[in-house]
């Protein structure tokens, strides 16, 4: 009976090895067929080895500025600008391979251990998805459907024959910069240079251990681990990362315990297209930009799009604008424009003004320009485009609805209010505008461009888009023909007396008799110099005559204004519309001494591997000699030195209106170097300029109204020395702050053997025996 027992035993325990060795076999070769089938594409199509080599992912293109700093990126859906494994910090990459995949260097692409783990426990204890896996279901996958096992499960076998695949083509540091790059960490930060960017301000190889460990947390799911909805859960599993880089040995015990106990500091930098620095300069790069690739096609490469795309190809631009002095620009424009824009709502309340903003127009006209602007609106814009009949239309615009508005007040800039489409068209009006750009003369490049006071809801470029009266910032043209063509010095003298141009001289219609803007005439004798500096009409109105307009509209589009200039005596005192962009190009002239330099945006185009696809070549054109332009500079330098433009010599402060407690009272700015300049301000106080310049830097600012008629009622405050000429000095200020700039304080430099006097201390009379004029001379119609 013992016998038959045992023999039974061993027949079930054979039987048992059988069965095991079966179904181990038919367990493998089930396993290697999956492998094969997922691999012959059965259960969807896999990539091309070719598409491995090289996966296509979208790139955004960056900008540059001249110092290497990032101005900002041009993309759709992906904010992504890869970086090579060698940018990456070692903590960043310990903390990743400790939390994600311990075994990575170990395993190629599915790590078995791992794995029978996640089998056995039902993927309790942590699952086995490799690094390697996880990129492969980034690149070339998608999520996973957790509700469909099948599918799950099928996706799963599909990563493990592209991780597998991906280990073969890359070295294992390529897979970690490669899944670093494509990871989606929220907030348009997809890759880890723009997570680091975004939410610490900095490149990720500056990422410290704690702030590495805050980001490789978040690859466990980013809309969940989010550090500005969820900070104590990011925080705790920021935590969970250090105490997996000590159970590895990558830090010790105290580094953990230290570093765990350190708050969690984000400093959030979103990168859009609204927001950040240079947003104005950044928009008319994207039309520059646009095109550019028109005139560019993109070289043929199969399976490839044959244009290129700003948005997708990783473009990278280099940009002349020099982050440091763009962000002093939008600093200055941001404290002066608040102040200036408080005193114009103090004197522009419905009490004091019945048609508030708009001064001197009847409830007729101010109908008319809302009705335009109405017209004018994305809202009736798109409300046209879904067939809205024109009476729903308008009906829209009277109902109170829910909106974010600009405000000064808040620190944000943005208020949530409750108002009709219609009021917030007439409350958008009552903001003031402004422009400013600042050049090199020598290069032409330009290094600050600010084209409002906030691109989110003031998207109009007022630098290049915009034109506006020039006023008496055009008078310089004038005077430069009349030194250039007459050899006059800035020492020769004209009287401050009414002075008309009849009528057919110079094609004019009728007299043209201007006035000063006091409205009152000296009689004294003014040097060119001094007149300028008071900006007499009297003396330019002289000048002009003498010239004739159509050498001024000669030598002004010789120094790259394009904008449309009729050829008549009235242009003098700066009636012309002409852009930001414009004017300092032209005033550039003077300064480089008469070589007109065309501003410069773009040095170079690269596409994402480095090749150069485009470099810039200068424009320049020689307008006036040397002589000239010191003599112009000479004159300019007046303007600061007893004109419009003192104020920038004073050592006190100018008076604003006492009242506002919380505002100070003007500007201490105390320059003593050599500085050139024109003030410019238009009829009824609507524009307001300021044309400043030293040896090296040419900035131009504009203030005014988005309509004409919105205004100051006074010259006190509606005078370009008031509304524009702040800006550049807390611009120039911030500037000269900061020595590693290299903004000139010296001299301007003068030509050898000048010709042209320039010492007024002469007698008026000796000055004047120079270079006198034949009466003959005052009839040539020039």
């Amino acid at each position: 009976m013992v016998k038959a027992k045992k023999k039974n035993n061993n027949k079930g325990f054979f039987k048992f090895v059988k069965w095991f060795w079966i179904l181990f076999t038919v367990g493998a070769l089930s396993g290697v067929m999956l492998f094969l089938l997922a691999s012959w594409g059965v259960f969807g199509e896999l990539p091309p080895y070719e598409y491995l080599e090289n996966p296509q992912t979208n790139l955004a293109s960056e900008i540059f500025s001249s110092d290497g700093e990032t101005l900002g990126k041009f993309y759709l859906d992906d904010n992504r600008t890869p970086i090579k494994f060698e940018d990456l910090p070692q903590n960043l990459i310990n903390a990743l391979v400790a939390t994600e995949d311990a075994r990575f260097y170990e395993h190629s692409g599915i790590d078995a251990r791992g794995t029978l783990r996640a089998f056995a426990y039902l993927g309790k204890k942590g699952g086995a998805s490799t690094i390697s896996q996880q990129l492969a279901r980034q690149l070339f996958i998608g999520a996973r459907e957790k509700e469909k096992k099948t599918q799950a499960i099928l996706q799963k076998v599909k990563e493990w024959v592209l991780a597998t695949r991906l280990e073969r083509q890359y070295t294992k540091d390529e897979i970690i910069a490669m899944y670093l790059n494509i990871y989606d960490f929220g907030y348009a930060a997809d890759g880890i240079r723009s997570a680091s960017k975004i939410y610490f301000g900095k490149e990720p190889i500056d990422l410290k251990i704690e702030e590495s460990a805050m980001l490789v947390g978040m690859l466990k799911n980013s809309s969940y681990y989010n550090p500005l909805r969820r900070k104590e859960l990011v925080f705790n599993r920021r935590n969970t990362v250090l105490a997996q880089m000590a159970k590895y040995d990558y830090i010790t015990e105290e580094e953990k315990d230290s570093l765990q106990a350190l708050k969690m500091e984000v400093h959030f930098n979103p990168e859009n297209h609204r927001e950040g620095l240079a947003t104005y300069f950044r928009m008319y790069l994207q039309g520059f930009m646009n095109d550019w690739i028109k005139k560019n096609p993109k070289p043929a490469v199969e399976g490839e799009r044959d244009k290129w795309s700003l948005y997708l190809d990783g473009l990278k631009i280099y940009t002349t604008i020099d982050s440091r002095m763009q962000a002093n620009a939008e600093e200055a424009v941001q404290e002066h424009m608040e102040k200036l824009q408080t005193e114009f709502f103090h004197q522009n309340t419905p009490d004091r003004n019945k048609t508030a903003p708009f001064l001197d127009l009847t409830k007729e006209e101010v109908d008319g320009i809302l009705e335009r602007a109405m017209k004018n609106s994305d809202r009736w814009r798109l409300m046209k485009r879904q067939g809205k009949s024109e009476k729903d239309i308008r009906n829209s615009f009277t109902k109170k609805t829910e909106m974010t508005v600009f405000d000064w007040k808040s620190d944000s800039h943005e208020k949530d209010t409750i108002m009709t489409p219609m009021d917030s068209i007439r409350y958008y009006k009552s903001f003031l505008r402004t422009a400013m750009m600042s050049m090199e003369p020598q290069t032409g490049h330009v290094k600050a461009w600010v084209g409002g006071v906030d691109y989110r809801h003031f998207q109009y470029d007022n630098v290049y888009q915009g034109a506006r009266q020039a006023g008496s910032t055009f008078k310089p043209f004038v005077y430069a023909a009349a030194i250039d063509q007459l050899r006059l010095s800035p020492c020769y003298e004209l009287p401050d007396t009414q002075y008309c141009i009849e009528a057919g001289k110079h094609g004019n219609p009728e007299p043209w008799c201007p006035k000063n803007s006091e409205g009152k005439y000296s009689g004294e004798m003014y040097t060119l110099k001094r007149a300028l500096a008071n900006s007499k009409n009297s003396v330019t109105a002289q000048l002009i005559d003498r010239v004739g307009p159509k050498s001024v509209v000669s030598i002004v589009k010789n120094l790259g204004i394009t904008s449309e200039i009729p050829e008549v005596p009235s242009i003098a005192l700066g009636t012309p519309d002409l852009s930001v962009y414009e004017m300092v190009g032209a005033y550039g002239a003077f300064v480089n001494q008469g070589v007109y330099v065309k501003p410069v945006m773009v040095t170079r185009i690269e596409d994402k591997n480095g090749t150069v696809l485009y470099e810039y070549v200068p424009e320049t054109k020689d307008v006036l000699s040397k002589e000239v332009a010191y003599a112009m500079v000479n004159l300019l330098e007046g303007v600061t030195q007893g004109g419009s433009g003192t104020r920038l010599r004073t050592t006190g402060y100018d008076k604003w209106r006492p009242e506002y407690k919380e505002i100070i009272t003007g500007y201490p700015y105390e320059f003593k170097n050599p500085i050139a300049g024109k003030t410019g301000t238009t009829q009824n106080q609507s524009d307001g300029w300021f044309m400043g310049m030293v040896p090296n830097l040419v900035t131009g600012v504009w203030v005014g109204g988005d309509d004409r008629s919105v205004h100051f009622k006074s010259i006190t405050y509606g005078q370009g020395a008031s509304m524009a000429l702040p800006i550049w000095g807390l611009y120039m200020r911030k500037n000269y702050d900061d020595k590693d700039l290299g903004v000139s304080d010296g001299e301007f430099p003068k030509p050898e053997n000048m010709s042209i006097n320039l010492d007024c201390t002469k007698s008026a009379e000796d000055s004047n025996k120079e270079k006198d004029l034949d009466d003959d001379l005052e009839d040539l119609d020039f």
